[in-house]
């Protein structure tokens, strides 16, 4: 039967439509600004934090729109940013440094809404902001390290010649100072150590004194590469996220800014970004006398459990051996991290687990956080913590598959092996600025983009109507729907950001759903000039059409891909969204329009059409 859709048909295209109109409608309410109170490191945020929250809020007299706490953190929300700000010194002074305080932007979607988990779709910073974090790496502490190796170095060559000296200091500027007994010996120590490297610089001193310092070449490549890595372990991070349109990129000699768009939970993110959790493997000294002097080559350290051990500063293994992580569960229904070594390290674990088969192997976990202290500069200094979080016994040879254990809960089992698996950092690194920003293009350009869709739009449904008559009218509508699909499907999918470069992305399809209705139209005129009946022409018309609008999108969607794959950050957003709008053009062209059509013209005997 020619010109006829099923009842069922219509019910389908009815939901389809009353759905996306759902899942688009948050859209329409904004955002409100909002603090974000979670746990550090698994520490559990609980009922009594909440009321302390709300009390201090009240007695400094700072008005909130709601208090809410749940899943494990606590959201308040506020009228506008002033009140955010001054609310952040004050929840800051309740809680301490045991808990995350960030700024946020929580939608303002109405409850009926949220429980259809009907959520507006994510704008890049380029349209409504997002947070921005300008990161410090603290480049001195990898100065440090490299002249500790060093020194190492400078030992063993001065051991090989059998020279003797007297002690070593090292200063704030890198500066390692050699003392000998007499200066012979210091002559001969000069002689061994002066061409050892071109990147190790050798200066004779006073009083029988040599002063050993990086060259400055040295310096400036130890540098970049320590921000240059963790630049790319920080975009690791971010993609673990799930983010998307995220900017990563240098600023300066040691500062890195990321900025992370339409992001909603910003504590996680800064904990994410901000934490170094580097692993180190160490075995426990064999002495049960804890009060007994400890060997120079141990640290007494204590468990979560309030145990002392004495490890080895002899370190085993480091996390830049993990390959990959992944959280679990074990036999007892316990949290668990299992890790994978590369080659070389699944090496040197199984060597030394061979060797001491029997004895106690200790994971330490080891941060840098800030210490709340400034030095001379301004700086903020960084504190170390560490922490024994497994301690176990070496019973048989381990291979590059292993588990830790012995973690708080589920939810630090997941971040360890996040921060694991997306890499340690090169260096600390501080967060010295944070803050929500707005548009950073102006916002004439956003005004000037917005206004170009409205009046494209605009303009294309006048064409339509003057030039189709009721078949234009039919092609508005499914315009308007097209519109409405896209919208809900950035609404939907996770981790995709509205910028302007998608707003061209949508011009660009609805201009294609016109062009797929403009074919329809005209490829109906023909048949019925041709002297078909009318509901032949619409039969043909749609059916010969089909073939070509299919073609042009699909020869469309392919580069539209391409552009994806080869594409980053705002070109991936306008992949993305000229993708979505191509699929639901060709929904709304051929299948929408026919319906409503079908609905005019299907089974009556007409000898005429409004077209």
């Amino acid at each position: 039967m020619l010109n006829y859709y099923p009842l069922w048909k219509y019910v389908i295209l009815l939901c389809i439509l009353f759905l996306a109109f759902l899942y688009a409608l948050p859209n329409l309410y904004g955002e409100d600004p909002a603090i974000q109170v979670t746990g550090r490191h698994g520490r559990i945020v609980d009922q009594e934090l909440w009321v302390q929250i709300k009390e201090s809020l009240q007695r400094e007299k700072v008005q909130s729109k709601s208090i809410i706490w749940k899943s494990g953190e606590i959201l308040v929300r506020f009228m506008n940013n002033n009140l955010q700000l001054r609310a952040r010194e004050v929840i800051q002074k309740v809680v301490g440094e045991n808990y995350i305080v960030a700024l946020n932007l929580i939608p303002a979607t109405p409850h009926w809404l949220a429980m259809l988990a009907a959520e507006p779709m994510k704008l890049g910073l380029d349209l409504s902001g997002g947070v921005h974090f300008l990161i410090e790496v603290d480049t001195d502490l990898i100065l440090e390290k490299i002249q500790a190796q060093n020194l190492e170095i400078l030992r063993k060559v001065l051991d090989k010649k059998n020279i003797q000296y007297l002690h070593v200091k090292q200063n704030a500027y890198h500066i390692i100072s050699l003392y000998f007994r007499d200066e012979h010996t210091c002559n001969l120590a000069y002689k061994a150590l002066f061409s050892y490297s071109p990147e190790i610089v050798i200066r004779k001193g006073v009083d029988r004194l040599l002063k050993v310092e990086m060259s400055h070449d040295k310096i400036k490549k130890v540098l970049k590469y320590a921000v240059e890595q963790n630049i790319h372990i920080l975009r690791n991070r971010v993609t673990q996220l799930g983010l998307a349109d995220t900017l990563v990129k240098r600023q300066g000699d040691d500062c890195i800014i990321v900025e992370l768009p339409g992001i909603q939970d910003i504590a996680h993110a800064k904990e994410i970004l901000s934490a170094t959790a580097m692993l180190e493997f160490r075995l426990v000294y064999p002495q049960k006398d804890i009060h007994s002097s400890v060997p120079d080559d141990s640290e007494i350290k204590e468990t979560p459990e309030g145990h002392v051990v004495i490890l080895q500063k002899n370190v085993i293994l480091n996390g830049n051996h993990i390959i990959h992580s992944m959280a679990s569960i074990d036999e007892y229904s316990q949290p668990q991290v299992n890790i994978s070594l590369d080659r070389e390290g699944g090496d040197i674990m199984a060597k030394c687990t061979k060797d001491n088969i029997g004895r106690v192997m200790a994971t330490l976990l080891i941060e840098y956080r800030d210490s709340g202290k400034r030095d001379v500069h301004g700086n903020a200094l960084l504190e170390k913590y560490d922490e024994v979080i497994n301690v176990a016994y070496i019973q048989s040879q381990f291979s590059n598959n292993f588990r830790i254990s012995g973690i708080k809960n589920q939810k630090e089992a997941q971040q360890l092996a996040l921060l694991l698996r997306s890499g340690a950092l090169t260096a600390p690194i501080r967060i010295i600025e944070e803050r929500i920003i707005g548009p950073s293009m102006a916002a004439e350009n956003i005004k000037k983009g917005l206004d170009a869709c409205i009046w494209g739009l605009i303009s294309s449904i006048i064409f339509m109507i003057a030039r189709y008559k009721l078949f234009g009218l039919v092609a508005t509508c499914a315009l308007l729907a097209n519109l409405v699909l896209i919208l809900s499907i950035m609404s939907i999918l996770p981790g995709v950001a509205l910028t302007m470069p998608g707003i061209a992305g949508v011009v660009l399809t609805l201009v294609v759903a016109v062009d797929a209705n403009i074919l329809i139209n005209e490829r109906i005129k023909e048949e019925w000039r041709n002297g078909r009946s009318v509901q032949q022409a619409i039969y043909v018309g749609y059916r010969e059409a089909f073939s070509s609008i299919f073609d042009a999108n699909v020869t469309t969607l392919i580069k539209v891909i391409i552009l994806y794959i080869a594409g980053s950050g705002s070109i991936k957003g306008f992949a993305i969204t000229t993708a979505i709008g191509i699929a639901t053009s060709m929904l709304t062209s051929m299948i929408g329009t026919r319906a409503i059509i079908n609905l005019i013209y299907g089974q009556k005997r007409i000898k005429r059409l409004s077209i």
